[in-house]
């Protein structure tokens, strides 16, 4: 699969020949939503918590006499059935994730990969490069025509080009180890640099 390569400023920098191993599988929804979910209930904080009947603040004093009033029989009016009482089986803090295998996780990439190359929504960059300034490069992005866009860049981020692209609405730079089914699948364009691909290519193997 051969894929035109450009520049930041919309030049053409030759083409390069994608792996069709990561760009031309058939995507599968089943893969993809097992992955994206894994990715989200890790991601969830699970720290909610409700009061039990022993944790509210209310007197264990025994509220009305045990007979004669024709009513129940209670001790406290932190019973359950009270407002304000405890509540019974409440949520507690847990953890919300599950296990999925890495080579699962893999597999998972390698389609979220595919079904933007399919799409044609998958862009090839020589490099992301900047002097670190956001007018210049929000300029090169909107002649490019990204509004939502994801970019792939290499083991680590120009430092300018990050600090560049910050305050530019609807992009996002990871580096390749934080390339992920969730946010790849989010974006309506992911822009791939050259030291991005050879990267991915070796972690996908």
């Amino acid at each position: 699969m051969k894929l035109d390569v450009i520049k930041l400023d919309g030049g053409k920098a030759g083409s390069i020949d994608l792996d069709e191993a990561l760009f031309g599988l058939e995507p599968r929804a089943d893969i993809l939503h097992r992955v994206v979910r894994w990715q989200r209930n890790n991601a969830q904080a699970g720290t909610h918590k409700v009061k039990t009947r022993r944790e509210v603040s209310y007197s264990t004093k025994k509220i009305y006499r045990q007979k004669g009033t024709g009513g129940a029989r209670h001790g406290a009016r932190s019973a359950p059935i009270f407002r304000g009482g405890g509540i019974y089986k409440g949520p507690t803090p847990r953890s919300h994730g599950h296990e999925l295998t890495k080579k699962f996780r893999k597999l998972g990439l390698r389609h979220a990969l595919s079904a933007k190359a399919k799409a044609g929504a998958l862009v090839i960059i020589d490099d992301a490069m900047s002097d670190g300034k956001t007018s210049a490069l929000a300029k090169q992005v909107k002649s490019l025509g990204w509004k939502r866009a994801l970019i792939i860049d290499g083991a680590t981020v120009n430092e300018n080009f990050l600090q560049a692209a910050r305050n530019i609405e609807g992009l996002d730079i990871l580096p390749t180890m934080g390339a992920n089914v969730y946010d790849i699948l989010k974006r309506d364009t992911l822009v791939i640099t050259k030291a991005g691909l050879e990267a991915l290519e070796a972690r996908l193997k």
